[in-house]
């Protein structure tokens, strides 16, 4: 059974105010406390972090993670926290979790013309959580439990590769008897419409964008028979719909929107990742040659990330320069820069690149795990775990972070402290299991102190009571 609801089902909404719409009733707020939806998302979050199409790459998800912040905060719900991540799938899709989590899937950002195109989806996503589309329909889902939305939560993201596991997970779940209850409805949709549509104009971006994006996508299954984009089964499109988009841009006075250069250089770069790598160098040689680019830096940027993966590091430099010399200072030109000096061997001016960089952009994380990388690499490990420490005071769930950790601290030959690392990382990346193990090795460890050993434990107490608590079939992996 094709699953229509892999998309829209785990749209939660963080208030109960909607934008021109009356208030959500009482039921509906109490059917899923705020406190429940970010303990479902994060525990949801840690099984995608297993699952091997996730695609851990802080540059994409800090990317992601601007467009929605200059989304969110011209909604109705400003305040609301937003976390992006990519799978590697080419199919068009995103889909949202509850507590903030979105998807994005590599094809939907390739297949984004523009950055307005790619905002255009995000901001209908945002449509439906801040018109609390989900918790309306909770309201005829009494009874439900936290159990059996959880599980439904796990069945549906197992569904996306329409496995019969995850047909199953969907029936343990009652989901028979829910589905009816929330199919993503014509109303709904084109109302995510309309307000994804204010939100993406009042941001900054072209609104017509999202007429044309859906119209290419509508145009495009008739070369994919019965087997059109993901995102058409979740989001069904029809000419009615578009026209009201259409009709709606009329009454925004028309902009000329400019893609940021990270947009396009993390478009070619994603492309440049995918499939063989001579192919993909072919083919940024190729389309320069001919000219057939839609942004000629970008494309030498590609061409850049082919030559990476090839180990032609020299040839790699000197197609950067030119970007550089297009673009100028860009922190994702810094990102490469720092990898191509490593990898030519340069590793103290590797160092001071990534330390001059970090004072132009210290909030960008992956030049932050770059540079501390490199400091573990070089041996200056006691630097890193002061960088890393400052970093976590902000981000206390990076999961980043705590692998840096462990490596600092094995290459110290500090073992408790490296196990205990170690043990949060597996956490956060949803093996329990392995936390716990991690844990009780640190514990037999004959070095560190009280204070050191007091932590291992307490915390080893509240991960096998978190063991203790879950199903059986669950405990292997939640």
């Amino acid at each position: 059974m094709k699953l229509a609801i892999t998309l829209f089902l785990l749209l939660f909404s963080l208030s109960g105010h909607a934008e021109g719409l009356p208030d959500i009733a009482d039921a509906s707020q109490a059917a899923v406390s705020p406190e429940q939806e970010k303990e479902l998302g994060e525990q949801v979050m840690r099984n995608i972090r297993s699952d091997p199409s996730y695609l851990d790459d802080p540059q994409l998800s800090q990317y992601l993670d601007g467009i929605g912040q200059r989304l969110i905060i011209n909604s109705s719900m400003p305040g609301m926290k937003l976390h992006f991540f990519m799978m590697q799938d080419n199919t068009i899709n995103a889909f949202a979790l509850p507590g903030g989590f979105i998807g994005v899937n590599t094809g939907l950002l390739l297949a984004a013309e523009s950055e307005s195109e790619l905002a255009s989806v995000l901001s209908h996503e945002i449509g439906h959580i801040t018109q609390g589309h989900y918790a309306r329909m909770m309201t005829e889902t009494k009874g439900s439990s936290i159990e059996s939305l959880a599980a439904l939560a796990l069945a549906i993201l197992t569904a996306r590769g329409g496995s019969q596991v995850s047909q199953a997970a969907l029936a343990a779940a009652q989901a028979n008897s829910i589905q009816s209850q929330i199919d993503v409805t014509r109303e709904h949709e084109e109302e995510a419409d309309r307000v994804g549509l204010a939100v993406l104009s009042r941001s900054g971006f072209d609104p017509r964008a999202m007429a044309s994006f859906f119209e290419r996508l509508q145009k495009a299954t008739r070369l994919y028979d019965n087997n059109a984009p993901v995102y058409l089964h979740d989001h069904p499109l029809t000419s009615q719909r578009i026209a009201a988009i259409e009709n709606r841009v009329q009454n925004y006075p028309y902009r000329q929107v400019l893609d940021s250069p990270d947009f396009w250089l993390l478009r070619e770069k994603l492309a440049a990742d995918q499939g063989n790598a001579e192919d993909a160098l072919s083919f940024f040689q190729t389309s320069l040659k001919l000219g057939k680019y839609e942004n000629e830096a970008a494309y030498r940027f590609g061409l850049a990330e082919a030559l990476i993966r090839l180990g032609q590091y020299r040839r790699a430099n000197q197609a950067l320069d030119k970007v550089e010399k297009a673009v100028g200072q860009d922190p994702v030109i810094a990102i490469m820069r720092g990898k191509l000096l490593l990898a030519l061997g340069q590793n103290r001016a590797a160092l001071d690149y990534y330390r001059n960089a970090l004072s132009n952009y210290p909030d960008y994380r992956a030049l932050n795990y770059d540079y501390v990388g490199a400091l573990i690499d070089n041996g200056r490990a006691g630097q890193a775990l002061d960088l890393i420490a400052s970093r976590l005071q902000m981000d206390p769930k990076d999961i980043h972070l705590f692998q840096l950790r462990a490596r600092s601290y094995a290459s110290l030959g500090k073992n408790l402290l490296q196990h205990q690392a170690q043990a949060e990382v597996y956490y956060l990346s949803g093996n329990l299991p392995g936390a716990i193990e991690q844990l009780q090795l640190a514990d037999k460890s004959d070095d560190g102190d009280f204070y050191a050993r007091s932590m291992v434990e307490a915390r080893l107490r509240e991960l096998k009571k978190m063991a203790a608590s879950l199903p059986a079939k669950k405990k292997r992996r939640f």
